[in-house]
């Protein structure tokens, strides 16, 4: 009797040992072969993990070429807007329709703002999207007052070098706040524009963010070229020192004609990491590169950038031209008419227009030396 039990007890063990091991092998033939049902079509497990493989080479390879996905962050100013017929306003629409006219992708819009300017341009932008049915702009805003009170300390040292004398235009603290943006914008937002609202696009904006990925590695700020003889002007001193200095030269001539802060490009995640952008915000080093270049500015935070790319040109992405094509004509009947031609130089299309000193922008676009009819009118 007792020899029958352990016979079935062994028959049962090996049972038991046969089905565990048939399990084993269906599961790992089943790991092999599972189908997986996707919207792009059906494709076993085993092709999956091949092209895993060959997506984690590729992105490993081209990590230094190529940008993982971001947002699309647009900063922009929109404060001190009284009322519905504020010129600030109409600037804004039209920047705003430009916009959406041209592009294909979603952008999140940063507005820095305050009370009463924040209920204006929500009603333009309603309005605008309304009009056009296109769903391709999320808003946040951003309370202006917070911002610059945060950024007092940094206003205060940049005033006496880049404003004309307190109170003036370029003396606002709105006028630096590109320069601390960074600390204000979420960690997580690595990339962002900032746009003047003076400026009307031409093509999908898009476009404008691929510049990222023509940034070296030591670029952490991407901004066009001045297009007026403003910085020759500022430089006089340090020009008639220095006779085969490239600064303050027009960009047509192999010069450095300084930098437009219309429109900026900030690679935030950079700037963050770097202590050279960190020192060059303090008063020695300001009161150091003013001393050198005998630099007195007036035009706000784009003075600091013309300043800093000429002693560490390799912080700066220079924009081709026609991400900035300034329009304003200031200078050229303001002393320079024989060179303004040179400076506002910028051939091929406009991709973005920017109406400087209230300059309008043209309706039908062309393509010359600046925009202009044969009576030296905008167009």
């Amino acid at each position: 009797m007792k020899f029958y039990k352990v016979v079935l007890n062994l028959a049962v063990l090996l049972c038991v040992i046969v089905i565990i091991v048939l399990y084993v092998y269906q599961t790992e033939e089943d790991e092999t072969n599972t189908v997986f049902h996707r919207s792009n079509g059906v494709f076993n497990r085993g092709q999956e993990l091949h092209e895993s493989y060959k997506a984690s080479v590729t992105t490993k390879t081209n990590s230094h070429k190529y940008l993982e996905p971001i947002e699309y962050n647009v900063w922009c100013i929109f404060t001190k807007v009284k009322n519905m017929n504020s010129p600030l306003k109409f600037k804004f629409d039209n920047m705003l329709s430009s916009i959406l006219q041209y592009s294909s992708i979603v952008i999140i819009l940063n507005i820095i703002s305050d009370a009463r300017s924040k209920y204006i341009v929500e009603s333009v932008i309603n309005k605008k999207i309304n009009e056009t049915g296109k769903q391709l702009i999320k808003v946040k805003y951003h309370s202006v007052e917070t911002i610059t009170s945060a950024l007092s300390n940094l206003t205060v040292t940049m005033q006496p070098f880049f404003s004309p004398h307190p109170g003036a235009y370029y003396s606002d603290a709105l006028f630096f706040i590109s320069l601390g943006l960074y600390r204000f914008a979420p960690p997580q937002q690595k990339y962002a524009i900032m746009l003047d609202i003076d400026i009307e696009l031409q093509t999908d904006i898009a476009n404008l963010f691929k510049e990222f990925h023509s940034f070296k590695e030591d670029n952490i700020i991407g901004l066009a070229p001045e297009l007026s003889p403003v910085y020759q002007h500022i430089l006089y001193v340090y020009r008639s020192h220095h006779k085969h200095t490239k600064l303050g030269s027009p960009l047509s001539n192999g010069g450095f004609p300084g930098l437009n802060s219309g429109v900026i490009l900030f690679r935030f995640d950079r700037i963050r990491a770097s202590k050279l952008y960190e020192t060059l915000l303090t008063l020695p080093a300001i009161q150091n590169l003013t001393s050198k270049y005998s630099f007195k500015g007036h035009l706000g935070d784009q003075d600091w950038y013309t300043l800093v790319a000429m002693e560490h040109q390799g912080l700066i992405h220079q924009l081709p031209c026609s991400w900035n094509r300034q329009l304003c004509l200031w200078w050229r009947d303001h002393g320079y008419h024989d060179s303004f031609d040179n400076f506002a130089k910028c051939d091929g299309p406009s991709f973005i227009y920017h109406g400087n000193c209230n300059t309008p922008i043209p309706k039908h676009k062309k393509y010359n030396k600046y925009d202009v009819d044969s009576n030296n009118n905008h167009v």
